[in-house]
């Protein structure tokens, strides 16, 4: 692990400094970085995705660990400081790409190099990450119910986004990442970060976070995509009745019967969308999978 004067001269001595635009803000303090990692637990047949490496700080820390590290970097320069101090590391594999293909969509590339290295190994896929603030939470629900899936996730992130994924109904809070994160798995704040422990400050507090995969719970849920679909539909009209947003369904969603939907899930039509529960998302989903088939 690296020290804030040590990140600093690795920048200088290639020409560069903090790229605003790629949301970095480096993790300064060892200890924090000591417990995310002893957060995680990893072991040594766990494959590990880092996003946003920067000059390879904590991917050091987690190569000791995980039996696989794949470390991705944004930014070319920084990929090349952390090439360089993990060439010895064989089981790191630093790739400079965008994490995201699209905002609903990991890399595929990165998809390709962690479903190889899980055809290699049977340990879980684990995101340990500083997670750039502007990537953090399409990286987060990508990976909680898009194709690759991961198990577990320590991250850091904004204290306002941890905020959003840990609320229940009817707070301000209450959203698309709550809803989603919330039939998926857990959502646990470790610890809530200062900005003095970053460089640069960022102008927010920011927050440790765990997700813990329930494969029961997510098991449950047919058609993962019409789910995404309908809580983006629902909650982008929050202020809305359910009967109402139910109207303005496109695609798949405008071919369900919602009014015998509704009553088989015994939701009042008038209610808001905001005011429904995680469950009653996937119930409403589940039925309306089975109505398009």
């Amino acid at each position: 692990m690296q020290t804030k004067q040590q990140i600093r001269e690795l920048l200088l001595s290639v020409g560069i400094s903090p790229n605003k635009r790629f949301g970095q803000h480096f993790l300064i303090d060892l200890n924090l970085m000591r417990l995310l990692v002893d957060s995680a637990k990893i072991e040594k047949n766990d494959i590990v995705l880092e996003v946003g490496c920067g000059t390879g700080s904590l991917t050091e820390a987690l190569a000791e660990r995980a039996g696989r590290v794949i470390a991705v970097e944004i930014d070319r320069k920084l990929a090349e400081i952390a090439a360089e101090r993990l060439v010895d590391a064989e089981d790191v594999e630093v790739i400079n790409a965008d994490i995201l293909q699209s905002k609903h969509k990991i890399s595929q590339k990165v998809t390709c190099t962690v479903t190889q290295a899980r055809e290699r190994s049977a340990g879980r896929l684990l995101l340990v990450a500083n997670l750039p603030y502007n990537v953090a939470s399409p990286v987060m629900l990508n990976l909680a119910t898009g194709e690759l899936k991961a198990d577990e996730m320590y991250v850091t992130v904004q204290k306002e986004v941890a905020n959003r994924m840990a609320a229940g109904p009817d707070s301000a809070d209450y959203g698309i990442l709550s809803i989603l994160f919330a039939v998926t798995g857990h959502i646990r704040t470790i610890r809530v970060l200062k900005p003095t422990v970053f460089w640069p400050r960022p102008q927010v507090d920011s927050a440790m976070v765990s997700f813990v995969r329930d494969e029961a719970g997510s098991g449950l849920i047919t058609d993962m995509e019409l789910l995404s679909e309908l809580v983006h539909l629902f909650m982008s009209h929050r202020r809305k009745t359910v009967q109402s947003c139910c109207r303005l369904g496109e695609g798949r969603l405008s071919s369900v019967d919602w009014p015998a939907i509704l009553e088989r899930c015994g939701i009042d039509p008038l209610r808001r969308p905001e005011r429904l529960r995680p469950e009653d998302y996937v119930a409403l989903s589940e039925y309306a999978a089975k109505s398009l088939f």
